[in-house]
């Protein structure tokens, strides 16, 4: 394959998915996938310190009911941003193309999450949570469009399950700066700060995207049909929803909404797991009950508060590691889970990768939320049960990745697979908003068994997708 032309210049039959990749096609992979990983360190970030950084700009414990709402409404208002950034973002890099577009995309998620190191009141939490997401989504749209653009048919698949899975990158890193800043005693109270400080450290990204990228040559070629026909204009968010492509819009939106609210409603939660555990444990040394009594007055109530709240925060360091152990096992199997996605869908079809990986995680999503954690039934068995808990609900993500850029054409296909993902967001954001105005909203555990059906729901619409495997990119 040409280092120039990114043609092959050997025969496609027979070869394996990475045989004949050029350096070039590598360092596209690359420089996307190290993209998305700080993208969803950007996200995640406020995952690991969401127990800390919000109860501290409220002034209250981190199980006050305020928390939990703050949260969501933070959550909310990310995926609201999110969606917004991915369709802008998509359209402008399907105009302007997609290396100037993930330049700017970049630098918007990387400023304004260093930017909420400064945060001093819950409401701007929520506004820079929307501005850190219009970057997010938009990188998304533009790097997924990129890396099937760039690759040969027989390796797209699973180059786009590495690029997505690279997301576990992001999420390890903020495992890591909850466990060793955002829980760092030695930090102080304002620890969380450091966490979000550091979401500078990816504009630097940028520099090497200037240098090395090039426009893939399908984008160049789309280009220049629509200077001579004005047919061929790109980034027209209105064809989504004409001819063929209405069907393609309605399956992928409605896939990404099924797999994100899931995913910010139950997958994230995963890392409740071994963290209840160590809260009982802390409580039990402690010498505080479970609960407080049901038929105790108001007073005894308070005084049941104080004192959990006193054990939980003594032993916060190891409750803390707890909590990012759980987010690391989930994240792991997760990884897998994305980055074989590819590989089964080469031998199921698109269609039966997404009904295997949707009927599972229904089952996992019920298992671990209704019956392990439910049940007490130990650390060992959590801690089995959450990399195969990942591997099915994190792992489809990858499949938007594989399969939305097959749907549409080079002039749109920023534009559809960054709305179809993105648009994905605005019913999880509804979903999140629904929670927030609650006044006794659900606690993430059961947020997660209520959401579970809608896997079934993912199942179903697959039925109506259009089968893409073995298919070359439409121009």
């Amino acid at each position: 394959m040409s280092e120039n032309t990114g043609k092959s210049d050997l025969p496609d039959s027979n070869r394996k998915w990475y045989e004949g990749i050029t350096r070039y096609q590598w360092l596209v992979l690359t420089i996307a996938s190290l993209g998305w990983m700080f993208d969803v360190f950007e996200g995640q970030i406020f995952v690991a310190s969401m127990r800390n950084a919000m109860p501290a700009l409220l002034g209250v414990g981190a199980d006050d009911p305020a928390v939990s709402r703050w949260n969501d409404w933070a959550f909310g208002s990310f995926l609201l941003g999110g969606a917004l950034g991915g369709v802008l973002f998509g359209i402008l890099s399907d105009r302007i193309g997609r290396s100037k577009t993930m330049i700017i995309t970049i630098l918007f998620y990387s400023l304004f999450t260093c930017v909420t190191a400064f945060a001093d009141a819950p409401w701007q939490m929520v506004v820079l949570r929307f501005l850190v997401a219009m970057g997010v989504g938009g990188e998304w749209a533009v790097a997924s469009a990129m890396v099937a653009e760039v690759m040969p048919a027989r390796s797209r698949p699973v180059m786009s399950s590495i690029f997505h899975a690279s997301s576990v990158g992001g999420t390890l890193m903020a495992a890591a700066a909850g466990a060793y800043i955002v829980g760092n005693p030695d930090l102080g109270e304002s620890a969380w700060r450091w966490g979000f400080a550091i979401g500078a450290a990816p504009a630097l990204l940028t520099v090497w995207v200037r240098w090395k990228l090039r426009e893939p040559e399908q984008w160049v070629k789309a280009r220049e049909r629509a200077l001579s026909d004005d047919s061929q204009k790109p980034g027209r968010i209105v064809e989504l929803f004409q001819g063929r492509n209405l069907r393609n819009t309605l399956v992928g939106v409605s896939l990404a909404s099924i797999g994100l609210v899931t995913f910010w409603g139950g997958h994230i939660y995963g890392k409740n797991a071994l963290l209840r555990e160590a809260q009982k444990e802390a409580l039990v040394a402690e010498n505080v009950a479970p609960a407080a009594p049901k038929d105790g007055s108001d007073a005894v109530k308070k005084a049941y508060k104080a004192s959990r709240q006193a054990a939980l925060k003594k032993h916060k360091e190891k409750i803390k590691g707890a909590e990012m152990l759980s987010m690391v096992l989930n994240t792991i199997g997760g990884g897998l889970g994305l980055v074989l996605f590819g590989w089964i869908s080469n031998r199921l079809g698109r269609k039966g990768a997404f009904i295997l990986y949707h009927a599972v995680a229904f089952v996992m999503m019920l298992l671990l939320f209704e019956v392990l954690i439910a049940n007490d039934v130990g650390t060992m068995w959590l801690a089995i049960s959450l990399p195969v808990f990942g591997f099915f609900t994190l792992g489809m993500h990858a499949g938007y990745a594989v399969y939305f850029p097959e749907l549409y054409p080079t002039r749109l296909r920023g534009t559809g697979a960054g709305f179809c993902f993105n648009m994905g967001r605005l019913a999880t954001a509804a979903a999140f908003f629904g929670f927030g105005a609650l006044q006794d909203p659900p606690t993430p555990e059961n947020k997660a068994v209520l959401l579970a059906p809608l896997y079934l729901v993912g199942v179903v619409i697959v039925l109506f997708a259009r089968e893409t495997r073995g298919e070359e990119l439409p121009e």
